[in-house]
Order: structure tokens, then sequence, then C-alpha cells
């Protein structure tokens, strides 16, 4: 029986986020060897699960502690999707059993945020947390707290994306989104007012007195921040480290591991570094695919919180919407694919083979299967490296701005 999984993308659209989800485990030229860290105090567990509503394919899921700022009043949040394509902590508003101090402006307003998916869009207060995962803590942390009934959302935010508000456990399909991307907050420069040639606010971030919501100028440290840069230690990046998979498994454990080149547990070794667009670039975060004889020149990105592999192919059939896997391929047999990644502007590049199975039989095959290899779904003028492509690998993510070894941040490495 079908059970009417979803597809989820949740890379940052480059446009709101930075202005600056949803066949055999790729495999890459340069891929090296897959290890999982399994102790250290800076070692995460994550989980290929289906999620806390049962019916997620392909997220990778992990637990932090949220606390009030400089208390021992907290709360453990479980099955936050761990998401190396967006900036940030979110959770859910209704899983929240503790009060944190709300954000506001220097007018007193309560400060609001709308973020912008590629599918959907997240709503909800900025609050301040002290947050904890495995040893690691971030003190006084801007977090999003999820919600469409505090403030109500205004159509600038809501009408954006054409997306849906991913502001409850059913819509996003899991707790909360733990962002450990490429940048260290999730708008950057073009949301502070000092900006060059930026003359109005982006729909970002919202100043909301009773009068309504309007769009505000936010300084970088009152953003949403990547809550890796402001540990103590193991700043400087994460590295996600999944098992490989044959097909289909019902779930995965693995590791997240924070900083690159910061203790023995997490040396980049022999991983081929491919940099990326910086913040001030055009397409921050992205990097080059070359796929079917087409180039997505800077529209190429590495994204966990995507649950397949996201690209156009019109050659490759995709699900019918009554099929209950609607927005996924389904070809009448595995296709075999092949492309070529390119860093930007350092020119390393590397073969990733993948493949793409019917997604309506995968998903029919057993209803207690979380993980899929071969996943994957149409998307235009763009490539999603999503979920199935960190399945027996270890994918290094430096953050901007922070000394790594192996050349200059941002960069992917694997």
């Amino acid at each position: 029986m079908n059970d009417g999984r979803w597809v989820l993308l949740l890379a940052c659209c480059a446009s709101l986020c930075l202005l600056a989800g949803c066949g055999g485990g790729g495999s890459s030229s340069t891929t090296t060897p897959n290890t999982i860290t399994t102790s250290g105090s800076n070692v995460a567990s994550i989980s290929v699960n289906l999620g806390p509503d049962g019916n997620y394919a392909n997220g990778v899921f992990t637990s932090v502690t949220v606390c009030v700022p400089g208390t021992s009043t907290c709360q453990t949040i479980g099955n936050v999707l761990v998401d190396t394509g967006s900036y940030g902590l979110r959770i859910v508003s209704s899983l929240l059993t503790i009060t944190l101090p709300q954000q506001t402006n220097s007018s007193g307003a309560p400060v609001v945020e709308c973020t912008q998916f590629l599918e959907a869009y997240t709503w909800g207060p900025v609050q301040t947390a002290d947050v904890e995962i495995a040893s690691e803590k971030a003190s006084s942390l801007p977090i999003q707290v999820l919600s469409d009934t505090d403030y109500p959302a205004p159509t600038s935010c809501s009408d954006v994306s054409g997306g849906a508000s991913a502001d409850t456990v059913a819509n996003l399909g899991a707790n909360g989104i733990l962002g450990v991307g490429l940048f260290p907050q999730d708008c950057g420069s073009v949301c502070v007012a000092a900006s060059p040639g930026v003359s109005t606010p982006p729909d970002a971030y919202y100043a909301c007195p009773s009068s309504g919501c309007q769009p505000t100028w936010e300084a970088l440290a009152d953003q949403l921040q990547n809550p890796v840069t402001l540990f103590a230690t193991d700043n400087n990046g994460v590295i996600v480290e999944l098992p490989d998979v044959s097909g289909v498994a019902a779930t995965l454990s693995g590791s997240l591991v924070f900083g690159i080149g910061t203790e023995s547990n997490n040396t980049l070794g022999s991983a081929t570094v491919y940099t990326v667009e910086g913040g001030s670039d055009p397409e921050p975060g992205n990097f080059n695919t070359t796929f079917n004889g087409a180039s997505y020149a800077g529209e190429a990105f590495i994204d966990s919180g995507s649950n397949g592999y996201f690209f156009p192919d019109s050659s490759i059939t995709q699900c019918a919407p009554s099929s209950g896997a609607d927005g996924f391929y389904c070809p009448s047999g595995t296709v075999n694919l092949s492309a070529t990644t390119q860093g930007y502007p350092n020119g390393n590049s590397g073969t990733v083979n993948f493949s793409v199975a019917n997604a309506e039989n995968l998903f029919d095959s057993d209803s207690s299967d979380a993980a899929f290899a071969d996943l994957g779904g149409p998307e235009t003028g763009l490539f999603d490296w999503g979920l199935p492509f960190f399945y027996g690998r270890n994918v290094f993510v430096a953050i901007d701005g922070t000394t790594a070894p192996g050349g200059t941040t941002p960069y992917w490495a694997y």
C-alpha cells in the first residue's frame, strides 16, 4: 500500500537566504574511504529514520538541547532535521515547554523571521537560547521558533515561494531544522542596513508591533547563527558521516562531527576540496555540476535537507500525481547516471556515479524503509545533491570566514 511520502527540498533560496525533502548511493572518483566516528565530545549521533510522523523518506535527524540562557532550565528536542543547505536552528513552537526570551528591536517590537526554502517557507519569532549538541555549546544563540499563530505571516513572506508553511510537525515532517551549512548567518550583510547598494530591507526579518509586521534590518549578531560558529572549539565546520546503502534500508546510524582539523577524529585526510561561491558572490554556497552535456555553473549544491537527487532530465518518467510519489522520478527500471562536480573557483573536479529508481515502487516495497539510495526527482535549472549523495561518504562542510585545512573557505570536501 502506498504510504504517500513527499518531496522536501530544504535548501535556502539564494535570493532570500544569504541574499548573500525528498539508486545505489553515489560514488565519486575522488571519494575517500567512508568511516563513522563513534566517540568524542564533538560527535553527535544522527539517524536516518521515518521522522516523528512516520512517513519521512531520506531524512537524517539528531537531538538538540535548548535552554533558557544562563540557566539549567532545558529541554531536549529529538527528530531535528540535519540540514547542510541552511543556517541556524529552527524548532516547532508547539513542542517547546520552556519559555525563551523574545528578541526585540530598538523600539521594543518583537522580531520575527521569514525563511524561504525551495518548496516551503518558515515563519516565526526570533528567540534566544543556549543550545547544546553532543558536548558542544552555543550560548545566547538566536533561533527561530516556528509558528503560524504568534504573528500572522504577511503575504510578502507566504506568497514568495508558492509553497506551503512548514511551521508544524505535520508540514515540516520534523520537530525542527538544524542548519549547519556553509555560512555563519542565514542572511548575512544584505540584511544589515549598512549594506552597499541596498536601500530597503529584504523580506527576511520583520518587526512586528501590534500594528502589523514590516520588513526590518537585522544586525549580523542578531540574525540566526549557524550554531557551530558559536562553539568554543570545533567551530569551523562539520562532517556528516553516514554508511553506504545498497538500495534501501529501514534505518541508518551515523555521526555529525564538529570541526575540521581541530581534533584527531576530524582530520581532512585525502578528501578532495571543492570550493564554492562565498557570501558576497551571486550564488553563495554553489559550485558547478555538468550532467547530460549541460553545465549547472553556480547552480549546484550539496544538501542533506533534500531527500533525493533533484535535477532536470526529461527522459526520465515522472511519477503520476495520484501515485503517492508525486514530485519524484518513476522510471520503468533503475537508471544509472553520471555527473561531474567541479569546485568554484579552485577547479577541482570529480565524477559522481548515481542511480534513480522508481519512487512509487520504492515506497510500496516496505513501509518501514526510511533510507533510499536511488531516490530522485525533477527540478528545473539546478542540481541538488540531496541526502542519497551522503550515503557511503564523509562529507565535510567548511564554514565561510573560518580557517580550516584544505584552503580558503567555504568549501565542500569528500
